[in-house]
């Protein structure tokens, strides 16, 4: 693991995926993709591919700048900006953006990585 590294999910949501939502969260499904599930997309990337296993979130701050539509791919990415080895401490940005390039939500992860090859 080193500075620059950096890996990325596409996924898009349908209005059966949006049902879904509403029924496990108790609201009501809209036109676009609910934050929360973006976000998620996040958390897959940091616990299954960058740091990986053994990842713990310390903090996320995420800004969201536009809505993301329905049935439209959604590419998420992570990318190492600072890693502090003495403490385990790992810092990335992450970005989820349209197919055009326009950015949904970017932001800032910071996660302790308990098996990060420090």
């Amino acid at each position: 693991m080193q500075v620059g590294d950096r890996v990325e999910v596409s996924r898009s949501y349908s209005g059966a995926d949006m049902v879904q939502f509403a029924e496990l969260s108790g609201h009501p499904a809209g036109g676009t993709v609910p934050e929360p599930l973006i976000a998620g997309l996040f958390s897959y990337l940091l616990g299954v591919k960058l740091p990986g296993p053994g990842t713990n979130y310390l903090k996320q701050d995420l800004q969201f700048l536009t809505a993301a539509p329905l049935e439209t791919d959604l590419t998420a990415s992570v990318e190492i900006t600072r890693i502090r080895a003495d403490k385990q401490i790992v810092d990335l940005w992450a970005r989820c953006t349209l197919p055009d390039g326009s950015v949904v939500c970017e932001g800032r992860s910071l996660v302790k990585a308990k098996d990060a090859g420090l």
